[in-house]
């Protein structure tokens, strides 16, 4: 009976956006002609793919339109409300009483529904039939009072969240957590957020495949050459050693920012000339600003014998 229940959203609904999302949801799990089914705020959220506040938003413009009644004398599993989508229920009643009257009759021929085609009556609801699909009938009224407009008129905007922004809402223990609750998730858009486990040094980090073709394809291993960027890279970790640990993916835009400012070596200056471990003796053609810097990285890295 589902098919049928979402042929008249289809059809005939009014409803637009995320409340038309909720009532196909709805009507979806509709297993009989009766066209009453349970659903939580929180199975609506994850099918819908919508907030807490607009789920509950569209019940309300839904039950106010008069396509959705909520059944407060029943409940679902895990205590989740129930609903009736009274016009399908009307149509199939109408079907059914017809076809009895009439049974060579098809459903094409029998006339459309009106609004003097009421739905039935709550009280006739088959509770044995409801049970089988995990609904049962509670203590109280069956009807119960409507609850209240959680939108307010259909023009004004709907009720926005007053929680204050230093306060998180933080789940009951045990229970299924708000997809779409930003005050209680972490913050996932800071640029290069990451644990503790997952930080490491730059002498520890290793150049990924990505960085690798990033270097291929931007010229830079046919403009250093392989021993040029091996030496680029080597020079950049030296002066990262001292860094605090970073995460993976920031370690390896800083490299790429290296790389792509390294000079191009030419005979008149060789690359990377003043790497710990090099010769000491300035070269040919270095300026003086450059022999002195190469003679105090080349100090940096000669022993002094208090090691």
């Amino acid at each position: 009976m589902s098919g049928q229940a979402r042929k008249w959203v289809w059809e005939s609904s009014t409803s637009r956006g995320t409340a038309r999302l909720v009532l196909l949801s709805i009507a979806d799990r509709i297993p009989d002609a009766q066209c009453v089914a349970y659903a939580s705020v929180t199975e609506l959220m994850e099918r819908t793919n919508a907030s807490r506040n607009a789920v509950r938003t569209s019940l309300a413009l839904l039950s106010d339109a008069g396509e959705l009644e909520i059944l407060k004398g029943y409940e679902g599993p895990q205590h989740s409300t129930v609903y009736r989508m009274p016009r399908p229920a009307a149509w199939l009643a109408k079907v059914a009483a017809t076809q009895e009257a009439n049974p060579d009759l098809r459903v094409e021929d029998i006339e459309p529904l009106t609004d003097a085609d009421p739905a039935p009556d709550l009280k006739d609801l088959d509770k044995e039939l409801l049970r089988k699909h995990r609904i049962w009938f509670t203590a109280g009224s069956e009807t119960g009072p409507r609850r209240p407009n959680l939108a307010g008129s259909k023009s004004a905007p709907p009720r926005q969240n007053l929680t204050p922004p230093q306060v998180r809402n933080r789940p009951p223990s045990g229970s299924k957590s708000d997809p779409q609750n930003c005050s209680s998730e972490p913050k996932v858009n800071r640029r290069y957020s990451s644990s503790a486990a997952d930080l490491t040094t730059a002498i520890d980090w290793q150049v990924d495949d990505a960085s690798l073709s990033w270097a291929q394809q931007q010229g830079h291993l046919e403009r250093l050459g392989e021993l040029g960027l091996q030496a680029a890279d080597a020079k950049w970790r030296h002066y990262r050693a001292a860094w605090s640990p970073r995460s993976a993916a920031a370690w390896a835009a800083d490299w790429r920012s290296w790389i792509d400012r390294e000079h191009t070596p030419t005979p008149q200056r060789p690359n990377l000339y003043a790497l710990p471990g090099g010769t000491p003796a300035p070269q040919a053609g270095m300026t003086r600003s450059e022999a002195h810097m190469a003679a105090l990285l080349a100090a940096v890295d000669e022993p002094t014998g208090t090691e």
